[in-house]
């Protein structure tokens, strides 16, 4: 489980932030990881007690990293990777309370709408 030289983008998948290796390398290289506040590239190597910012697009998380692997394991096995600080945990809990209560408005619209909703649009417009 112990390896010094793993980089950024696989460890952030072997940690399960990312379903795949190529998306963990994509949010990299659009500045969405930082470690210690700074913008990486994929190919940086993570060493232990590093403070990342993870951003996958639904969560933010800032972990410490704890131990170092290159290959995905379960689920359990990937929490043991890092620690995620105490802020980060209640900010992500607040922004979970957030989107509960207060959804976003278009989260109902199912795509295109059908001949008979986009008439009932109308009736309500012409009203």
């Amino acid at each position: 489980m112990e390896d010094n030289n793993v980089r950024i983008d696989k460890w952030l998948w072997a940690a399960r932030f990312f379903k795949t290796r190529s998306l963990a390398a994509d949010a990299v290289d659009r500045g969405r990881v930082r470690i210690g506040g700074e913008p990486v590239k994929p190919a940086r190597n993570v060493k232990v007690n590093d403070k990342i910012f993870i951003d996958n697009g639904s969560d933010r998380w800032e972990v410490i990293v704890a131990a170092i692997s290159g290959t995905r394991g379960p689920a359990p096995v990937a929490r043991t990777l890092y620690f995620e600080t105490d802020e980060s945990i209640a900010k992500r809990e607040n922004d979970k309370t957030a989107r509960r209560l207060f959804p976003e408005p278009s989260a109902d619209i199912k795509g295109r709408p059908t001949k008979r909703d986009r008439r009932a649009m109308t009736r309500v417009g012409e009203e």
